[in-house]
């Protein structure tokens, strides 16, 4: 799969597919989620979350990150409305290189404004070096992009991240919110995260 990946790379078989993200109260869209899928000649419409893992195994995930970003901003910038873009960014691609530099680079390159993108980063970028995590998000930060913590409650999650930046959304975990009508529980954590980021101003 390493091998059919890069090919498919090299020859421009990826494509992004855009998530409406909406209110709940008014179901008004707000904005959209970048989504890379990739459809393989040999294997069919391939799942992200098979090929990502090896996308990122094989490091193949910098130049497929960049160029997901890349392409996200220079489409959102010719959209009709100023609807935010929110892009997912892998830990091995927030550590590798100038991230910010590389950010503001593309915004410049797009002409998108900063306020309309959103990067979604899970807390396995805040794990094996907090300290220069939190630098590189404070840097990403002073640019005026937007920083939502994916996949709360999922892994090692912590109060010292929420504590240690300022995350501008939260994004709750699929595990809880997939059966909240028939699982009370699942409903009290997703409203205890709720009401933890309306106290903390997320």
């Amino acid at each position: 799969m390493q091998n059919d990946l890069r090919v498919a790379f090299n020859r421009g078989d990826f494509f992004l597919h855009y998530q409406p993200q909406q209110k709940i109260s008014s179901k008004e869209t707000i904005g959209f989620e970048a989504l890379a899928r990739w459809q393989c000649p040999k294997r069919g419409m391939v799942s992200p979350s098979i090929f990502i893992p090896v996308a990122e195994d094989s490091r193949l995930i910098i130049p497929l990150g960049e160029w997901i970003l890349r392409e996200a901003c220079r489409e959102a910038a010719s959209w009709p409305r100023p609807l935010t873009v929110a892009v997912n960014v892998s830990p091995v691609q927030f550590h590798h290189g100038d991230l910010p530099r590389l950010v503001h680079s593309i915004l410049l390159e797009t002409g998108l404004a900063p306020d309309r993108l959103e990067l979604e980063i899970t807390e396995g970028v805040l794990i094996d070096d907090f300290s220069r995590a939190v630098s590189i998000l404070r840097r990403l930060k002073s640019l005026g992009v937007q920083i939502a913590m994916d996949d709360f409650g999922s892994g090692y999650s912590s109060l010292s991240y929420l504590h240690a930046f300022p995350f501008g959304k939260i994004k709750i975990d699929r595990t809880f919110i997939g059966n909240l009508e028939h699982n009370h529980h699942s409903m009290a954590i997703v409203w205890a995260i709720i009401t933890l980021g309306h106290s903390i101003d997320v």
